[in-house]
């Protein structure tokens, strides 16, 4: 069964980790922790954000909760559709890939893999890592195969690089066993044994034990780092507030690294272990929808409902 407080302490700590690492985007490493010396971080705004304020990560992932449970399950027209109405009313932020893809005029089975990769050659970055928290949430009550297969699907709308459907579906597989309350860390090598082939090499050593973050051959807005920092600042920390610190101060793509974090640690931890001083300013805005903002509160009825309908 999956447990519910974990299933809120993967939204909500998703949120977080986005809201906190916003204003650090595209910063050096070791900046947050010059901000907050005591590696006690507060949701500070900055970078164009207000505090609280999270970015296109959360935005999506919101959409694609909210299209799971009133479509009563995985429309992947209906998502498509969902995200090309958000990236058509100038959102903050969004990424460049996602926003040719989306924009781009081809349809939904079409824009991310058979146009987009074709003209690029190459489509991994960590988009499909940074919505990933209420799929993966509704899914984990349907087993290991279905919920990386739903990832896979979700992670094609926009992305057309098998790199980012499989690291998307070792996501979505870890936070299914957090859910059920065992150790995510350790179901790692059963995640990368249902890897597709050409993928599970590049995985396995950036998920690998003695990985670190200053190993990346990448920009971490690629999906190779995202997830193995992500990973790596769970293994290397105690708390849900530790891991989001070590993510932030890893510079880079810090709201995405945090935001995938914060999506494992939230599991992990659960939804007591997000600080609750954060709470009050956390907001999520949804440009084309009405101007519709969530809050804390409706994030938590959010990943309840995904919890019980999934």
């Amino acid at each position: 069964m999956t447990d519910i407080d974990r299933a809120v302490g993967a939204v909500l700590g998703s949120a977080a980790g986005d809201a906190l690492g916003a204003p650090f985007e595209f910063g050096l490493p070791g900046v947050f922790r010059e901000r907050f010396p005591d590696g006690v971080g507060e949701l500070c705004g900055g970078g164009g954000w207000d505090p609280g304020e999270a970015t296109d990560d959360t935005q999506t992932a919101v959409l694609l909760g909210e299209s799971l449970l009133e479509r009563g399950g995985l429309d992947l027209p209906d998502v498509f559709d969902r995200f090309r109405r958000w990236a058509a009313a100038d959102p903050k932020d969004i990424g460049l890939q996602t926003e040719q893809v989306l924009l781009g005029g081809d349809p939904w089975d079409l824009a991310a893999a058979a146009r987009h990769f074709q003209v690029n050659t190459h489509a991994a970055g960590n988009g499909s890592l940074m919505r990933a928290a209420t799929s993966a949430v509704y899914f984990a009550a349907r087993g290991r195969t279905e919920t990386m297969d739903a990832a896979r699907r979700i992670a094609a709308l926009t992305h057309g690089d098998g790199a980012a459907w499989e690291g998307t579906a070792v996501l979505h597989e870890l936070v299914r066993v957090a859910l059920l309350g065992e150790a995510p860390l350790a179901a790692l090598p059963a995640a990368l044994a249902e890897v597709a082939p050409a993928h599970r090499d590049r995985w396995a050593k950036v998920l690998a034990p003695g990985w670190h973050p200053d190993d990346a051959t990448e920009f971490n807005g690629a999906v190779w780092p995202c997830l193995g920092s992500a990973v790596w600042a769970l293994r290397t920390t105690r708390s849900f507030e530790e891991a989001l610190a070590a993510a932030v101060d890893l510079g880079g793509d810090t709201d995405t690294v945090a935001a995938v974090t914060g999506t494992l640690a939230g599991a992990v931890y659960g939804s007591a272990a997000v600080p609750a001083r954060w709470l009050p300013v956390l907001q999520v805005p949804l440009p084309g929808f009405g101007g519709r903002v969530l809050r804390a509160d409706d994030l938590r009825d959010l990943a309840r409902a995904l919890a019980t309908a999934g």
